[in-house]
């Protein structure tokens, strides 16, 4: 880091704040993690979200940083552009395909429109020039760290979803597979070729099994695991007629 950049460490100001604090500023698990080879910003940005109730851990390197071992919470990255080795776009490009993928807000006394363009366009939450208000920088920590959790939630709830539907047997799944195209049973018993009373057994099963609630949520379900069409049916009934809508 420049000398020009090491002299911007005083234009964090760490006082109170009047801070409308969101779940993510309530002194929850999350984490703020912040990359930066000046100790003096590193320090500085610390006391900042301390401030608020949020933890924060600081690393000089982005080799550091991917190197130790991180708690699977809600976090973000404060990331500054220039660092020794590896840059922060560089390893912005690393945690691309990280799951759910690591929020970034970038912060640099050198950036300019192409690079801002640049992080931006891959995911970056919001790239801040120093000096910077504290007041940008917290809005930007929470509005990263409101996305990361919104993303474990989503892949808790996906993860539960999948469980739910591997559960199912075989004949059931073909039976969802029908009832979320809006079939009745005498329908989806004439195209499997079974009794009407084994296909509203396998429906209630199935039913159950996903804990739904109705057929439009099972709908829903379906949507959620991307689940392939049903093969064609054994008799002509036109499948258009019969989805039914989710809302």
């Amino acid at each position: 880091m420049g000398h020009d950049e090491r002299g911007l460490r005083n234009n964090v100001s760490v006082r109170p704040l009047r801070v409308e604090r969101s779940e993510a500023m309530s002194g929850d698990d999350s984490i703020v993690f912040i990359i930066d080879d000046d100790p003096s910003m590193c320090d500085a940005l610390t006391r900042l979200l301390n401030t608020v109730g949020l933890r924060a851990h600081a690393f000089k390197t982005a080799q550091e940083f991917l190197s130790t071992k991180r708690p699977d919470t809600p976090s973000c990255l404060v990331l500054d552009v220039r660092l020794p080795g590896l840059s922060g776009l560089d390893l912005q490009r690393e945690l691309v395909n990280v799951d759910p993928p690591t929020q970034i807000v970038f912060i640099s006394a050198h950036g300019d429109v192409p690079m801002t363009v640049q992080a931006l366009k891959a995911g970056a939450v919001d790239f801040l020039t120093k000096p910077f208000r504290d007041q940008h920088l917290l809005d930007a920590v929470q509005q990263a760290i409101d996305r990361d959790r919104a993303a474990r939630h989503q892949r808790r709830e996906s993860a539960e979803l999948r469980r739910r539907y591997e559960s199912l047997t075989p004949r059931e799944r073909e039976v969802m597979a029908l009832v979320v195209t809006g079939l009745l049973n005498k329908q989806i018993a004439a195209d499997l070729r079974a009794s009407e009373a084994t296909v509203k057994a396998h429906r209630a099963q199935l039913m159950h099994k996903m804990n739904a609630e109705s057929v439009a949520q099972l709908v829903r379900m379906a949507d959620g695991l991307a689940l392939p069409p049903p093969p064609a049916l054994a008799f002509p009934y036109e499948r258009g007629l019969y989805r039914v809508s989710c809302g």
